[in-house]
Order: C-alpha cells, then structure tokens, then sequence
C-alpha cells in the first residue's frame, strides 16, 4: 500500500482536479468540484485519500476529520444507538464526502476492484487524523452502495454493513418528458398531469438562473422551508455559503426559481448536471404563499425531466414514497465501520435483521414503495 500524497493537503489530498475526475467519471458526489464545495462547510477538515495499487492502478475516496459534525445525517454514533446496536465513539474519520449522501471508491480503467478497495482499505486504517491526538479513533464509511461495500468486504472488512435510507434514481426515456409520462402507470400519469395543470393555473412561472445570479433567493427561500421543519437558521451566513458555492462551481450550478408574475419567488431547486443526469440538490419553498398547486413536484421533477437531453434524475435520499410514485427505484444506501477494531464485529445477526425491519417497513409502507424497491442490492445484506 502506498498512499501518494498528504491525505489532508487539500479536498483532493493534493491531486489535480482533472486527474481526480478521471478515478471519479460521472459520479459528480465524487468529483472535484464537489468536493471542494464540501470542504467550504465548517466543522471538519476535508481531504482526499489516494493510494496507487499493485497492478499499477489507481483508487481514491474522499475522507474527512470530524469532531462534531453539523449534519445529524452524518453522526454515525447517534444513528446506530437509535438503531439499537452497537456504535463507533463520535468523531475520527468519516469516509465519503460530507453533503450528497452517495458515496463511492473510486477505481481507474481496468483495476481490480478488490485489489483497489484492498488498498484503500490499508490506507484509512493507516490513515492520521488532523483533528486527533490518538490513533484509535472511529473509521466509519458512510452511504455506499451495496456494489462498494461488497468490494471492501471482499478486502477485509469484518463487519455487516447497516442499512441507512434509501436513494432514489428516476429514469428519463428517450423520448423526454412526454415519454417519461407515459412510462408511468396510467393513475400516476393522470395525477401528473393534474398536478401540472393546477400549477400552470396558478400562474406560476419558471426562471433559470447560476447559482451566483440567485443564491439570495435560495438562501432566503431555504431557511423559510426549514423554518416550517422547525429548524431556524441564520439567513446572513447561509446566504454567505451559497454565494461562495456559487462562485466556485460557476455555471455548474443551476437554480430554477419559481414566481408569479411581478412577484418575489416562492420557491427555487438547486442542482447540477453531469451529462444527461441531473443531481436535485436543494430546494426550498415559502410555504405561507403557497396555493396548493403541486409546487414542490414542479419545481423539482417536472421541471428537471423536461430538461433537453436529460435521461436520469439523482433525487437522492429519504422520502421515499413521493419519489417512488413518480418512477423512481429506491437503492440501499450502506454504513460500513471500517475500523480494525469495530464494536460491530460479531454482531452479524443484529445487523442484519436490523437491515430486514428496515426492508420490511418500507415493503408496508405502500405497494408503489414495494415495487420500487431493488431486491438484488438490499438481498446480500438482510
């Protein structure tokens, strides 16, 4: 194993952008820009760890140094006690990046990626934390797919991988918006189009912007829907943060704001598109001038899946019905304690059926969750 640079250099561990989006492909979670986005946010130092393998190959994954991480999403400690099973001490290293809940290793062309997740492997457990003293600290991956967490515990890791949440994937057929309607069953195609009709009389208009041209309105528009979640937040420094998101990525990232005619925006969505696949980031609505016109599905869904060449929305994690009803399939979306010396060692079983309640609950919930649901990928590990 030989690691290639200073993990914690930088979000990349010293390795340039386009090299790093060479190991990284489509996966825009893992891409350099994203990364560098994640390393703007407070509370932990980002870095990229990236050894060379022995069949002269390359592999990476994005880490950070937590101690009190912001995001309860991320605590891995809080999540598995509510689970009722046994948890890795808070803070050390989080492996995956640290917003977008979608982690992957990272393999060049034509490596093994057992070998490659073999190699990663070696190097977190070697790996020092900058915010740390000791050495035995929590070495925790989190949201990876079932494809990776096969890799890596084909390369040593002992523990049962435990389930998360879901991620949802809605396919755009060729044909575009209009075929992507008629993919739906005839009910859902029906609400569909009932959905947009009460938005479009409502008189709502749609306007594309950057990100740097809007990111006000986001912030604004964002700390209003969490407010109606009972989260309030600062305006001032999460406009602040979007703005600086907004300058980094450029024109990579779009905003869709939602008006009326003369008018202040209602609401807005966030996202990012790597080739013909849009990644629904944020979205935000004021929900005291809302009418009950769908709005939330427009300004995300409908009006991503009318986008010109687009076959794929990452809408990513949670809610899992109101994707499903709109086509998505629903993966499984992984904690894997990498740690040589994981309190979950040994506790197979546990894990496992905590994995199946997990499974089980969302086969309940409603037939269109059921039939969203993979079965290959939630199979290896319930």
């Amino acid at each position: 194993m030989t690691v290639t640079t200073d993990t914690f250099a930088d979000a990349l561990g010293g390795l340039g952008d386009a090299e790093w989006d060479r190991l990284a492909g489509d996966r825009f979670y893992s891409s350099a820009l994203w990364l560098r986005v994640c390393a703007l946010e407070p509370g932990a130092v980002s870095g990229g760890l990236h050894v060379a393998t022995p069949g002269g190959g390359r592999a990476a994954i994005p880490v950070a140094a937590v101690t009190d991480e912001p995001t309860p999403d991320l605590r891995w400690h809080e999540l598995l006690t509510a689970r009722g099973l046994p948890a890795p001490e808070p803070g050390g290293l989080l492996v995956g990046q640290r917003r977008g809940y979608l982690a992957h290793l990272l393999t060049g062309a034509g490596t093994d990626r057992t070998e490659a997740a073999a190699e990663v492997l070696d190097a977190v457990r070697a790996l020092r934390s900058p915010l740390h003293e000791e050495t035995s600290i929590s070495r925790v991956a989190m949201y990876l797919t079932t494809q990776d967490v096969g890799a890596l515990r084909a390369a040593g890791v002992r523990t049962a991988p435990v389930a998360l949440t879901t991620d949802a994937w809605i396919e755009v057929p060729p044909g575009g918006y209009p075929a992507w309607l008629e993919s739906l069953s005839g009910r859902r195609a029906r609400s569909v189009r009932s959905e947009v009709r009460r938005f479009e009389k409502a008189g709502y208009e749609l306007e594309h912007r950057t990100l740097t041209e809007s990111w006000q309105d986001v912030a604004r528009l964002l700390a209003r829907s969490l407010l109606r979640y009972g989260r309030t937040v600062e305006v001032a420094p999460m406009a602040e943060s979007f703005r600086i998101q907004g300058e980094l990525a450029g024109p990579r990232a779009q905003v869709v704001l939602c008006a009326r005619p003369g008018e202040p925006p209602v609401g807005f969505c966030l996202y990012y598109r790597v080739g013909d696949t849009v990644y629904l980031r944020a979205h935000g609505l004021d929900h005291d001038r809302l009418v009950s016109a769908a709005e939330y599905f427009n300004v995300t869904y409908y009006m991503a899946a009318r986008l010109p060449g687009v076959r794929r929305l990452h809408a990513g994690a949670g809610t899992a019905e109101g994707k499903a009803l709109r086509g998505a399939s629903l993966r499984p979306l992984w904690l894997l304690d990498l740690s040589e010396d994981s309190p979950l060692t040994g506790y197979d079983e546990e894990i496992r059926a905590h994995n199946r309640a997990l499974l089980a609950g969302l086969r309940d919930s409603s037939p269109v969750v059921s039939a969203a649901l993979d079965g290959e990928l939630w199979g290896p590990y319930c």
